[in-house]
């Protein structure tokens, strides 16, 4: 066995603290902005369609948890069919319609080019006034 097989004795690192809403936006932002180099346009764009899908699934998430705890195992599909009991039929379609277009946004495939500029800005709007209709105080 060689030495760097072996299990190292390692301090475990403290626990990530999770993202916040805010911070993804941001996030969003800044990607779009091309504040955070090092990555292309491409990257930056299914970047910032992943930070606006995760702000999105939290809100979510928070509206649910608080109408039907236990609910954080289900499949985040049908998490978007459950919204429309817990909000506004419109607020539901949106976010559903939204987060449809940032799953496809934030996939790679050979064959398809991903998300424009103009595509991740209108889809940045979008969450950013759901975020503020799925509110849960």
């Amino acid at each position: 066995m060689s030495a760097s097989a072996a299990p190292s004795p390692s301090v475990s690192a403290p626990p990530a603290s999770p993202a916040s809403v805010e911070d993804l936006l941001l996030t969003a932002d800044r990607l779009l902005a091309g504040d955070l180099g090092g990555a292309t346009a491409a990257g930056r764009h299914r970047g910032a369609s992943l930070a606006l899908r995760t702000a999105l699934e939290i809100c979510v998430d928070r509206v649910l948890d608080a109408a039907v705890p236990g609910l954080v195992r289900a499949t985040m599909r049908a998490k978007m069919l459950c919204l429309r009991c817990y909000t506004a039929g419109e607020t539901a379609r949106r976010t559903r319609a939204v987060w449809s277009h940032l799953c496809l946004g934030c996939h790679y495939h050979q064959y398809e080019i991903g998300p424009t500029y103009e595509q991740v800005r209108a889809w940045r709007r979008e969450v950013g006034e759901l975020v503020r209709k799925l509110d849960v105080p």
